[in-house]
């Protein structure tokens, strides 16, 4: 109720302030025409008379402006259908209009200029050519009300739309984030259990390191950013975790070159890589893996390398899989300027992003 009551408030303002400046133009325009007229009068009479006359012309502009308004409020012009229909309508309320002006100044205003003359006849008071001439102050002040709320309504318009487009993108993102539910949880909850069983000495570990990252993926990633610091320990805990899911068996090289720690990055952006990885390098691994990382951050720059080998044949043909893909689409959504690049060997996978930090786009 309160926010209604303040559009309303605004919105009254706003014609106030037209019409203030509508009469004080009208005054200035009577005033012109007048001010010889009345040669032995005092100056301040004159204004007073002027302001007078544009007050009797008044009701004819505010009839018309108002109906004009009304007309273009509901958007004729989107229906081809109606074009004849809101001309005729306009034709019609400029010529009571007209009819309005030409009687306000054939019974009000030429008798008070010229006293000594006749009243107007219907023949001057339709005069072809001085009801042109009332045409054009009529809707010279219709047409600048009506262009101003044309332009305000493509403004409001324009500003409704990039707000749905924002919220769709901002559910899109969300959703996305959400999908990040990585398959490694289930893993890891079977490997809880069955040490769990064997009375294993890891458990407590697992389960610590498990609720560190379930704490970061609930309450860290829904913020829009995060210092990079802190994405660069989602990622240790997750190697930690995961050698110890391994019994150490595999090889992680983890190198890091960053300047600025406090950089900010947008949450788990780079997690579905590296457990990719595992997901691909690791758990159908044979025998013995390698995963090598490369983060190297300059000046807002991000280079983030992932490697791993594996032992699947390969024709080199990528298909990126659902993760990946929800992940170039964080990217799309987050970053106006990155890169990824991913490149499938024989026995080894390649992963190559590439970031300006600087580039986040503001949803």
């Amino acid at each position: 109720m309160n926010r209604y009551f303040y559009i309303v408030k605004n919105k009254l303002y706003r014609h106030l302030f037209f019409w203030l400046a509508s009469c004080v133009q009208g005054t200035l325009v009577e005033y012109a025409w007048i001010h010889t007229t009345f040669k032995n009068v005092s100056q301040p009479h004159i204004i007073t008379l002027a302001f007078c006359f544009n007050l009797a012309l008044m009701p004819s502009r505010i009839f018309f402006t108002y109906y004009a308004l009304d007309i273009f409020a509901k958007k004729p012009f989107k229906k081809p259908n109606n074009l004849w229909l809101t001309f005729l309508r306009l034709s019609v309320g400029l010529m009571v209009a007209i009819i309005l002006y030409r009687v306000a100044l054939g019974y009000y205003i030429v008798p008070h200029q010229y006293p000594g003359n006749p009243p107007y006849t219907l023949q001057q008071l339709f005069n072809p050519q001085w009801m042109f001439a009332s045409l054009l102050d009529i809707g010279y002040v219709g047409g600048i009300a009506v262009a101003l709320k044309l332009y305000r309504m493509q403004t409001v318009s324009l500003k409704n739309e990039k707000k749905l487009t924002t919220d769709k993108l901002e559910t899109e993102l969300k959703f996305l984030k959400n999908q990040v539910n990585p398959h490694f949880l289930f893993s890891v909850m079977n490997d809880i259990h069955a040490m769990a069983l064997e009375k294993a000495d890891e458990t407590p570990q697992v389960v610590v390191e498990l609720a560190s990252m379930l704490r970061y993926m609930l309450y860290k990633s829904v913020n829009g950013t995060v210092p990079v610091a802190e994405e660069i320990k989602i990622l240790e805990n997750y190697i930690q975790l995961e050698k110890i899911r391994h019994n150490e068996q595999i090889d992680v090289f983890f190198k890091k070159e960053i300047d600025d720690y406090e950089q900010m990055i947008s949450p788990l952006i780079l997690l579905p890589f590296l457990e990719n990885a595992f997901k691909h390098g690791v758990d159908n691994a044979k025998d013995s893996a390698v995963i090598s990382m490369d983060a190297t951050l300059n000046k807002g720059q991000l280079v983030f390398m992932v490697k791993n080998s594996h032992k699947n044949q390969s024709d080199g043909e990528i298909k990126e899989n659902m993760g990946l893909k929800n992940i170039r689409r964080q990217l799309e959504l987050t970053y106006a300027d990155f890169s990824l690049n991913l490149t499938d060997l024989k026995q080894t996978f390649l992963v190559n992003l590439q970031i300006n930090l600087n580039s986040a786009k503001t949803l």
